[in-house]
């Protein structure tokens, strides 16, 4: 498995290997002893499923406050996303700035997203299904998000995303700047 930084370099894209013949592929797409050689993670808890019918399809930027803050492993089996994470760490040289990554059933990456980011996706292709792994359960009275779209951060999202689609909750996330501590 390749693991690659990014600019912030807390966030990563992994790129399993596909082994393939004129019958399709076989992947290894998770292994644990692997995932902790590279100081990853490896206590995921619960593997959810998410599938976006539209183009533009806008979902986050979500997050879970501590003690049931999550990591997050990001894969796509269906369709391409604009995957995104903010740095929401008050302590951090890279604190409100975000990284951004396609992430695509063609591509085959991974986006890890840990403890102390909001996360968020718009999707390019149609009837996008995206999995992510976390390691922590959900936590609903943990559970919040900021703005999407907060000038502060400036993600530069594709020209496809469509604010319609955002789901009712998270067109009323605060913005960066109303924010408290949330993580060290």
């Amino acid at each position: 498995m390749e693991i690659t930084e990014l600019a912030i370099s807390d966030v990563k894209v992994l790129r399993p290997k596909r082994h393939g013949d004129e019958r399709g592929f076989f992947s290894e797409t998770f292994n644990a002893r692997l995932i902790e050689q590279a100081g990853l993670p490896t206590g995921w808890v619960q593997d959810n499923h998410s599938l976006s019918r539209q183009v533009g399809t806008v979902r986050g930027l979500h997050y879970q406050t501590p003690p049931f803050a999550q990591d997050k492993l990001v894969r796509v089996v269906r369709g391409r996303i604009f995957d995104v994470a903010v740095d929401l760490r008050r302590s951090s040289d890279t604190y409100g700035q975000y990284v951004a990554e396609e992430i695509s059933a063609e591509n085959w990456c991974q986006f890890f997203v840990p403890k102390g980011f909001a996360h968020g996706f718009c999707t390019l292709e149609p009837d996008t299904e995206v999995l992510y792994k976390v390691t922590d359960f959900y936590a609903p009275d943990h559970d919040f998000g900021i703005a999407w779209d907060d000038p502060t951060i400036g993600i530069d999202w594709p020209g496809v995303c469509d604010p319609d689609t955002l789901s009712g909750r998270d067109r009323t996330h605060p913005h960066l700047a109303d924010l408290g501590t949330i993580f060290e």
